[in-house]
This record gives structure tokens, sequence and C-alpha cells, in this order.
């Protein structure tokens, strides 16, 4: 007979909650790297205010609600209260697929989970203004952020959630309900109470990322699980009780449940190593898996303009690539919508050969009518080279190597483009971080005059003054 005496906590959540409250960052270069993620992320909102689909799931659930000292929407007129913020947020930053990534065993955007972060700092500043007391800084917010893609990116590095049909967005909500209690001043207890409840909760399938039902919902998937983690934290706040072994319970635990019975497995403890080597999404707005393959498509368009052709003179394209490349955006036949799109290699090559460019808007309809394009996803072969996918796994590359050939109808061909780091790998830092300024310019054009564009900019590309401003005073720079 099953014992009903309460048992001890689970190692995993013990492990998570002892970093958000022990651990210290001393890295500069993890500051360094927040502070780029920070306004890149937000700058990939910015453009996504652009689109309607995403804007029409901005503002509070009951129209017209206000909520005194809530939390800021960059780029609205919103303020809402912490959990609907953080929704808002979320979705705005993930909805191009344009922010950082991480690659592992699982995959995923650490940034996801500044939606819950910048919410809930933003709020509690703005409570402790109101209430005569200091509010938080934006170096609490850099932190937060660091521990939050610590959290999220070292449970991905062995432990594939997507084997399993689990959304990736099941570690934003665990990584962000755990760094956003902890900013709410929760004792020890209530924190493992808060995570428990993140592991207990009902986890989203990722059907809607893949074929047949690939679609809107993995734009807004991480906002759900940010803001369902403010809510979680907010509840455990309240006393609310939390399940000490919701991992390894025998039946109904997570891993019996949900991981096929196996543990979890982990490479490294939790330190500053994710933000420090995160991905960044500089030149185009693609699946990371195919961000290579772009690069060389472009190099490739040059070449068959260089040698009188074009896209109407290719055989064939053969991609060498990585396994993880194949299983999530090698995609054949009809692409009903841009989420279809931008989760498809072939789309992804074929546009930049015949328009030498991809952009967000070139997933939507009217550049998916030319027939250029599905003649092209036509012609192109994928196909895994072993070797790219150990380099893949591997803790000392971590590449996501594509390698494009092109065949003519004439019998000739181009000699293969191999490029293993794209332009946002840590290993390209120097050569990315100007570019990725100008990316956060562009985006602060779409949105702001330009004076509120230099205010911004002022304080963002100085770390020192960016660490020190109040986060209430730093989401103000951004309302419209």
């Amino acid at each position: 007979m099953e014992t009903a005496k309460r048992p001890e906590w689970d190692k995993v959540l013990v492990d998570i909650v002892d970093y958000v409250t022990k651990y210290e960052i001393k890295s500069k270069l993890a500051y360094e790297t927040a502070r780029n993620c920070l306004i890149d992320t937000l700058g990939c909102g910015l453009e996504a205010l652009e689109y309607p689909a995403c804007k029409k799931l901005m503002g509070p659930i009951v129209p017209g609600t206000i909520v005194p000292n809530g939390a800021r929407i960059p780029g609205t007129q919103f303020q809402l209260d912490p959990v609907q913020a953080a929704f808002n947020i979320g979705a705005m930053i993930r909805w191009l697929d344009f922010n950082d990534t991480w690659l592992a065993a699982e995959w995923g955007h650490p940034s996801d989970n500044l939606g819950g972060i910048l919410a809930a700092a933003d709020w509690l500043s703005r409570i402790a203004v109101a209430a005569g007391k200091p509010p938080l800084t934006m170096k609490d917010v850099l932190t937060a952020m660091i521990k939050g893609h610590e959290i999220q990116g070292c449970i991905a590095l062995e432990n594939a959630f997507n084997k399993v049909g689990l959304d990736h967005v099941v570690l934003v909500k665990v990584a962000t309900t755990a760094v956003v209690a902890h900013m709410l001043g929760l004792s020890r207890e209530e924190i493992l109470n808060a995570v428990s409840l993140a592991w207990v909760d009902g986890q989203p399938l990722r059907t809607y990322r893949h074929s047949p039902n690939t679609g809107s919902r993995k734009s807004w998937a991480a906002g759900d699980a940010t803001s369902r983690a403010v809510r979680l934290a907010l509840m455990a706040k309240t006393g609310e009780m939390g399940y000490p072994t919701v991992l390894t319970a025998r039946t109904w635990g997570f891993y019996d449940v949900l991981f096929k019975g196996q543990p979890f497995k982990f490479q490294r403890g939790y330190e500053s190593y994710v933000m420090e080597n995160v991905l960044f999404k500089i030149s185009f707005p693609a699946e990371f898996h195919a961000q290579t393959a772009v690069e060389a498509a472009m190099i490739l368009h040059k070449q068959l303009a260089e040698a009188g052709k074009s896209a109407d003179d290719i055989r064939q394209i053969t991609i060498r690539t990585h396994e993880a490349c194949l299983r999530i955006i090698d995609k054949k036949g009809p692409l009903d919508n841009p989420a279809d799109r931008d989760h498809c290699i072939q789309y992804m090559v074929a546009v930049p050969l015949i328009y030498a460019r991809l952009t967000a808007s070139d997933y939507e309809d009217d550049i998916a009518v030319d027939q250029r394009i599905d003649v092209l996803r036509d012609k192109i072969l994928c196909v895994e080279d072993p070797a790219f996918t150990r380099d893949y796994h591997d803790p000392e590359k971590r590449s996501i190597a594509n390698g494009l050939t092109l065949e003519f109808n004439d019998g000739g061909k181009l000699d293969e483009i191999v490029v293993e780091y794209p332009i946002g790998h840590a290993r390209r830092r120097r050569e990315g971080i100007p570019l990725l300024e100008d990316k956060f310019r562009t985006n602060l054009a779409r949105q702001f005059p330009p004076r509120q564009q230099q205010r911004i900019l002022d304080v963002s590309l100085d770390q020192e003054r960016l660490e020190a401003m109040p986060v209430n005073e730093y989401v103000d720079l951004y309302v419209i």
C-alpha cells in the first residue's frame, strides 16, 4: 500500500529554486548579451505590431479595462494586469519567429520568458513608486532574463519534449514561474510550490507546429505560457500548496504520464551558459534550423546572376543538413498560411533564390501566390549529413550547418555553399552585434518618431545607464 506521507521535493525542482534564489550572476558577458537580447526581443515585438493577426490579440481580455499601476505594453497605449500583460508582450515578441533561439535535444526561444519578466517587473515597479518605495531596476530584469534563459536552456540540452509530442513552451512556463516568483518576493517553499504548479499544469501539444495542423497558435503559445507562469506565481504567493513529487510520482507524475517514464537528464549545472551562447536571429525571420540555408541561398542568388542564370534554369537543389532540420521543417505539399511557410525549409530557400531577400512579409499570401516558389520547392531535396547532426549536438560547436548545391537544366552546377554557423551564433558575435543594433533601429522606426527613437537608443545601447534605470521609466519610453 502506498504511504500518504508527504515526500521530499524532487531534486529537479530544488535545483531550479536554489539557482534562482542563491546563485549570483557575475558574468559581464552574460549581462552584455542580456542587454542585446532585451533590445532585440522588444524590437521583434514592435515589428509584429504591424501585422493585424497579432495586433488583434493585444489589449485586455475585457475591452476597455484599465488597471491602475498596471504593466504597460510597449508600442501601445495598453496598461494591463501582469498576467494579461505577459500574454501581450509574450505574443508580440514571438509572433514573427524573429527572437532568439536555443537548439539542443529540445529547441526553443528563451527570450519568450521576457513576456512574464517584463510585465511583472513593470507592475511591481509601478506599485512600489505609488507607495513611495524604490522600483526594480533594469538590472533586475537582465538578471531574471539570464536565469530564465539558463533554466529553459539547460533542461533543453538533454531532454527532447518534442519526441513525446509536447511543445517546448512548457519550459517557458517553468522558467518564467521560477524567476517571477522570486521577483515577487516569495519564500523558498513558496517558489517550490509555484514551480511544481507549472509542471503539474496541462502542457500544450506540438500539433500546431506541424502538418497538417500548422497554425498561428505557434505565434502566441509562448505568450500563453509566460502569462500562465505569472498567474501561477501569484497563486503561490497567496499560500497555494505545491506538489513535491510532481515529476517522479509513480503513475501520476510528469515522467510517467508525459515523458515515457524517463527522468530528465542534465549536462551541466545552472550558471549563465545559455545567455552567453544564445543564438540571435539577425538577418532572417526564419525557423533557426534554416538560417544557414537562407544565408547560403543569398550567396547563390548572387552567383546565379553572375553566371547569367535565374531560378528558372535550376533542375535540382540539394540541401545537405542535420537531422533536426529534417524532422521539423522539411515539407512537401501545400502551405496554407504564414505559420506553415516559415517552418518549411524549401520555401525559405526558394524565396531568396528568386527575390534575393527573406522578410516577414514574404510569408504572406501576396508573395506565396508566386508560382515560381512552388516550382522551385518541388526541385529541392533535403538529405542528412551525420557529421552535421553530430556537430549540432556537440557542446563545443553547436553548429546549425546547411550546404546547398544547385544543378542546372543544361547539366552544369555551382559549387556547394556550406554555412556552418549563422550570423547570430556566439562564434560570430563581433560580426553580428552591429547588425543586431541596426535591426533594433529599424524596428524602433516602425512605431516611434525620431526623438522617441533616440531616447530609447541612448539608454538601450549604454550598459551602465540601462542597468541603473527604473523598470517603469524604461518601459515608459516605449509608450505610444
